[in-house]
């Protein structure tokens, strides 16, 4: 019998939940998955850590995470919000730990622990699963979903839950299709774009400081001259530019400078020292060291491998000895301590996005319940919606929460 209750459509991280709650309320589910296995992205997420959430149990403070729209997320977290996701994990068997800056990550097993919790769920409550079943279409009749068409047959529900994702990491299988069947049931699209992605630089240096991890360091994005926004964390250079926490959280606003114009990026190596104290440490280090070569008298303000590009981008000879050089040299060099220019020449692709930026724009959808406001029997979940928020284990709790609220709405529907 190919009829259910509620058709899932993704088996990600928030297909899973909406699946497993709906299945746990009474329904009979059925979970379709493109994938060999559900939990594809689960298992690269973190670099195969899996950051699960944050330890920021305040719903209201949680949401601000997400911009102006983060608001809309209230209901979902109080439904199931970061508490009830370290519980959920931790009565499973998986003991989880709070790292810097509040990020959740399992104390062993990482992404593999997580998804065999997540396989377990699915077992317990019930759910049917079919995978390597990509559902082709959608059949609508009228303003409802009857019917998901795939290679296996046709499958006919009461309700349905699409939680396909986004286009980010699409080799684990995210091709977008939730945004195609979204729009032929009459949604609008907020266009989908890469987030959370590492930035090209103009500078061809960047790669000589691959090996070094910029931790305690501010970086702001300038338009014009002009300070867009600013962060303060971790962040490290790359063959062909910058990436790290602050420059993932950065991108989408690097992104928007740049379709306008120059974007640049102004790097502060010593943020907890203002200019003047840091000058003044600069005219100490010289007095005290005013007979040696200027390239010997780094030492202590950088780390030794990363001296003979500072000297480069200096412009002062390294045999100058430190008693003559300049009030002006050594104002170039403060520049390079406390505001490296940094000239943006793109930001990557889907490819390296860790999340999408874009999806069904919220005033489409009933966010108190992830129903459709187009199609009254289907809802949506995770990263299918037009809702994204920085590193550090937002947006994975973003699915566990809308997962959960879908599921248990579709379910009492």
């Amino acid at each position: 019998m190919n009829h259910y209750d509620i058709i899932v459509i993704g088996g990600g991280p928030a297909g899973i939940f909406a699946a497993g709650f709906a299945a746990r309320q009474g329904a009979r589910v059925l979970l379709l998955e493109k994938n060999k296995r559900c939990g594809a992205k689960v298992l690269i997420t973190g670099k195969g850590r899996c950051n699960i959430t944050n330890d920021e149990t305040d719903p209201r403070i949680f949401s601000q995470a997400f911009g102006r729209q983060g608001k809309a997320l209230l209901t979902a977290l109080h439904a199931f919000g970061v508490r009830d996701t370290i519980d959920f994990f931790e009565q499973r068997g998986l003991p989880l730990q709070i790292e810097r800056g509040g990020r959740v990550f399992p104390v062993a097993g990482g992404a593999a622990g997580v998804q065999k919790v997540l396989d377990r769920f699915l077992q317990e409550c019930g759910v049917t699963l079919l995978n390597n079943c990509p559902v082709r279409r959608l059949e609508l009749e009228g303003e409802r979903v009857v019917a998901a068409m795939t290679p296996a047959g046709r499958f006919s529900a009461d309700r349905f839950i699409i939680a396909t994702g986004g286009l980010s990491y699409p080799e684990t299988g995210c091709t977008g299709d939730g945004y195609r069947w979204a729009e032929e049931c009459g949604h609008r699209l907020t266009p989908p774009e890469p987030a959370l992605v590492p930035v090209f630089l103009a500078e061809e240096w960047t790669g000589e400081l691959m090996k070094f991890n910029l931790k305690n360091v501010r970086i702001a994005l300038q338009q014009s001259e002009r300070t867009v926004t600013e962060r303060f964390g971790e962040a490290f250079f790359t063959a062909g530019g910058i990436g790290g926490p602050i420059v993932l959280d950065m991108s989408s606003e690097i992104r928007d400078v740049l379709k306008q114009g120059e974007a640049v990026l102004l790097l502060d190596l010593k943020p907890a020292v203002s200019e003047e104290l840091f000058d003044k440490r600069l005219q100490r280090e010289f007095a005290e060291n005013s007979n040696r070569d200027f390239s010997n008298s780094l030492g202590t303000l950088l780390p030794k491998d990363m001296i003979p590009l500072f000297i480069r981008l200096s412009a002062i000879p390294p045999a100058r000895k430190c008693h003559s050089i300049t009030r002006g040299e050594r104002a170039q060099l403060l520049k390079l301590f406390k505001g490296l220019k940094l000239h943006v020449r793109g930001v990557d692709g889907f490819a390296k996005a860790i999340v999408t930026s874009g999806g069904v724009t919220l005033a489409d959808i009933d966010m108190r319940t992830m129903r459709s406001k187009k199609i009254t029997n289907l809802y949506f979940a995770g990263e299918m919606i037009d809702l994204d928020g920085p590193t550090g284990g937002y947006n994975l709790q973003l699915c566990w929460s809308t997962g959960y609220l879908a599921g248990i709405s579709a379910a009492a529907d």
